[in-house]
């Protein structure tokens, strides 16, 4: 078979494979983030533009809603998922929005492939960096999910590529693609915004004159610039500032659920308050859970040696060098600077656009390692041992993406009893204060906004601030914050529950 051949190939069996993980292991939104982007691609595609009907976060929320979406969690998903409602005229449907991510996993998976030809420069390295990056077991539930995985996964690194090809041989053309990546990686995730500093420092290495590398990184900061303009644009008509800086507080959390506060007012000052042991408890905390993420989801628990193996072995490729810089960067930023955030999901997000050379690395390493033992064992023959191990580390891959596809495959949802029940008896355009609005505004089109972490009268607070007629307790006190559950026991004169099941309902008195 020819090289254009197996080409021709491996897209087919990685497009196949790819609308398989997106449309087969994932038919609705299941949590949070994948409720959120859904909506406001909904709401995008339906002509009520990039806004919200409620508050899922204190943290840069205007003072009314409905307000601009995404002023938390970047656009570039919704905006996707939109195109896709659009493209096939399907408002509201979930198929039609996960359209552009099973194209966002097959060109990843297209991207690792390129680079086992291109590292590993053998059909047995291509193939199996292509396979081992569409087979990433613990994204398989995720893949398919309106959520950031598949398009961070292309973005980034197909940034990290071209700022490599970039770094390698100094191109005008590769320093505007990697600007123009970078953007659109800024444009899915906060965090995508590293992409640029990291390229920014390899156009300014570049071997070239001093005049000339000052130039690419113009070229590279001139094309994030237009493709960002229109976000930034956006966010200055609508916030006054180009960025929204409301995230920036997550330095100060003290504690996860800080995200919730209201109001939320975060500074060195309030964090400090407990003293130096809570920088260093809540830093470690953040660097053993990343360590296990690390291990388990870049590393498929037991490739990770051979990666970094790998990656020594290539330490003077300056292709590499972009991903090397990226992903120590990426890593220290999610584990010291934005420990809460980070790992209680931010490290796993941003993680995928490492898999496609996490990928290939681990085979090159892998490689080095058959080596080293057949050199101590006279009578293994390296080239078969390579492909016998490339090919278990296939299979294990492959096992563990069908055990957790299969255990986190997401049904067909119809609206759960709690909502269907708060439809018959709210008006329309109710809003509700509650634990998860996003899900409440996918089943039941009402707004409003999160329970604040907080007292009772922060949460009458909000409610006046918001105009908020109602507030939804489930039964589970574990939904409620730990300030709130003296409503449970002794409301405040202005909560007057209702009859309603299976969970508490309350009128919010604003005389």
């Amino acid at each position: 078979m020819t090289r254009q051949a197996q080409h021709r190939l491996f897209a087919l069996i990685a497009l196949i494979g790819a609308a398989g993980l997106v449309f087969g292991v994932v038919a609705a939104p299941s949590y949070t983030d994948a409720f959120y982007h859904f909506n406001a691609a909904n709401r995008l595609v339906t002509g009520q533009e990039m806004t919200d009907a409620y508050v899922w976060t204190y943290l840069g929320a205007l003072e009314s809603l409905p307000m601009p979406s995404h002023l938390y969690w970047m656009p570039m998903t919704s905006v996707l998922s939109a195109l896709g409602m659009a493209g096939l005229n399907a408002p509201g449907s979930y198929r039609a929005a996960q359209v552009p991510l099973a194209l966002a996993l097959w060109l990843t998976a297209c991207i690792g492939y390129g680079l086992g030809r291109e590292l590993g420069d053998s059909d047995r390295h291509a193939w199996g960096s292509g396979l081992l990056t569409l087979l990433s077991p613990f994204f398989a539930r995720y893949w398919g999910s309106v959520d950031t995985f598949a398009p961070y996964a292309l973005f980034g690194s197909a940034c990290l590529v071209v700022a490599g090809l970039a770094a390698q041989k100094p191109r005008w053309l590769w320093w505007a693609a990697a600007g123009g990546l970078a953007a659109c990686a800024h444009l899915t995730r906060a965090d995508g915004l590293l992409l640029l500093p990291v390229a920014g420092f390899f156009a300014l290495s570049a071997r070239a004159t001093l005049p000339r590398r000052a130039a690419y990184a113009v070229v590279m900061v001139a094309a994030y610039l237009l493709v960002m303009s229109p976000y930034f644009l956006r966010n200055l008509q609508t916030i006054g500032t180009p960025l929204p800086l409301g995230g920036a507080q997550a330095i100060w959390f003290r504690e996860y659920n800080d995200i919730f506060a209201f109001p939320p007012r975060f500074s060195a000052e309030t964090f400090f308050a407990d003293g130096w042991a809570a920088l260093f408890e809540t830093r470690r905390e953040a660097l053993v859970n990343n360590l296990a993420a690390v291990v388990a989801v870049e590393g498929v628990i037991v490739l990770l040696p051979f990666m970094i193996i790998g990656l020594w072995t290539r330490r003077r490729d300056r292709f590499l060098h972009p991903f090397a810089f990226y992903a120590l960067g990426m890593h220290l930023t999610m584990t010291f600077i934005f420990p809460f955030p980070g790992y209680r999901g931010g490290l796993f997000h941003s993680a995928a656009a490492l898999i496609p050379f996490w990928s290939v690395l681990g085979l090159i390493g892998l490689d080095r390692a058959v080596e080293w033992a057949a050199r101590r064992r006279r009578r293994w023959q390296p080239g078969g041992a390579k492909a016998v191990f490339s090919g278990a580390a296939l299979m294990l891959a492959a096992g563990l993406t069908v055990f957790n596809a299969v255990n986190g495959r997401v049904e067909p949802r119809s609206t759960p009893q709690i909502y269907a029940a708060l439809k018959d008896v709210l008006p329309e355009g109710a809003r509700i204060l509650f634990d998860d609005p996003p899900e409440l505004y996918y089943y039941t089109g009402f707004g409003g906004a999160t329970l604040p972490n907080g007292t009772p009268d922060d949460l009458l607070a909000v409610a006046r601030r918001y105009d908020i007629d109602y507030l939804l307790l489930k039964e589970d006190a574990a939904a409620i914050p730990v300030g709130l559950l003296p409503i449970l026991d002794a409301p405040p004169a202005e909560l007057h529950q209702l009859e309603f099941e299976p969970a508490r309902l309350y009128v919010i008195d604003h005389d």
